[in-house]
């Protein structure tokens, strides 16, 4: 058992006060992309403008030869560009891996002023984020950098679905967690080759007509992620994490990845991973709350005052949990307003609905 005093106290000596509370900040798309790949790191400035979290990868999808560029390129990356307002993020190796002691100790002592989150892959336990959260600590202290790095797990194996609440609540730095469900799938023993997405033959099929038993009967393809990500959103909330949907691989079909993502956005995710620059509008459009929705929270909360009581707005009952629905849908919308010039004049913000 570890003091829950400890968590607003340094594991280090001379280390950074480790953060008290997540900030939420719009990350409706965390976007990856390679930064060994010249022609991607080129790219940066530009995509830096389009996203809300931008991951230098250095993990999957970087071959083994190119370890050590990516990493230098991440660092290069970090110190030739200014982020504004977005997010810069990095997935390290995993944490048995012969490079990830290496990316840790690069990415804080030459860029730890710059990078905002460290994502984890297969992250287990509790364990594996003590572990991080200790040689952060150590890293930080000897750079000298003024703030904690927080950490992002990613869940995908099934003893790491297992243990997510106490992965979630194991460190003050945990920012969230993302759902892997490749390495999930084959962790779990599933049979899809997929990444991310339904399957044909996950489905359910309505019971046969007893007047006519050889019709045709209906069926409907289900989610295979739906237990996952609703425990995933559980513990996150339960802990003050944001989660989030990880990636959708079939980057030609926009219909289905548009569909996955709103899923997710529905039952509580924050944001997805874009492995394409066309996913990132499908991120953009999906984690920001429809303004027709926006609009409707806007006016029960406007009639409702308090909140106590029930009222019928156009022949809806809405009472002190409805608001409490209206006012998440309204600040998350001010969230993104604030970010989205876009979206604050489809939302009808005011520039003083937006201090604060």
């Amino acid at each position: 058992m570890r003091n829950p005093r400890d968590f607003t106290k340094p594991l280090a000596i001379g280390a950074p006060m480790p953060p008290n509370d997540i900030a939420p900040r719009p990350s409706r798309m965390i976007h990856f992309f390679d930064p060994s790949n010249e022609r991607m790191a080129n790219k940066v400035p530009d995509i830096i403008k389009k996203v809300d979290v931008l991951l230098a990868n250095l993990e999957d999808a970087i071959e083994v030869g190119n370890k050590v560029a990516a990493r230098e390129g991440l660092v290069s990356i970090a110190n030739s560009n200014d982020f504004g307002d977005t997010q810069f993020w990095t997935r390290v190796n995993s944490l048995d891996s012969p490079w990830v002691l290496d990316d840790f100790t690069q990415i804080v002592s030459e860029a730890g002023e710059k990078v905002d989150v460290i994502m984890v892959p297969k992250v287990e336990g509790p364990w594996d984020i003590h572990y991080v959260d200790q040689l952060l600590a150590q890293l930080e202290a000897k750079a000298g950098t003024s703030r904690s790095i927080q950490v992002h797990a990613i869940l995908e194996t099934a003893l790491g679905v297992t243990n997510v609440e106490e992965i979630c609540s194991a460190s003050p730095r945990m920012q969230g967690i993302s759902l892997g469900p490749a390495d999930l799938a084959a962790s779990r023993r599933m049979k899809t080759t997929r990444v991310g997405g339904g399957h044909p033959g996950y489905l359910v099929r309505v019971d046969p007509d007893a007047t006519n038993p050889d019709a045709h009967r209906p069926t409907a393809q289900q989610d295979l992620w739906h237990y996952t990500m609703a425990r995933m959103v559980d513990a996150c909330a339960a802990t003050g994490c944001l989660p989030y949907y990880g990636p959708f691989g079939d980057i030609g079909d926009s219909v289905a990845c548009e569909d996955q993502f709103r899923n997710a956005f529905l039952m509580g995710c924050v944001g997805a991973w874009s492995l394409h620059p066309k996913q990132i509008d499908i991120a953009r459009r999906v984690f920001s709350p429809p303004p027709d929705e926006v609009l409707w929270a806007k006016r029960v909360i406007d009639e409702m005052g308090d909140g106590a009581g029930t009222i019928m707005i156009d022949g809806k009952m809405q009472d002190d949990a409805t608001v409490k629905q209206c006012h998440v849908m309204v600040n998350t919308a001010k969230l993104i307003a604030r970010r989205d010039t876009e979206y604050a004049e489809m939302y009808a913000f005011t520039p003083q609905d937006l201090e604060g």
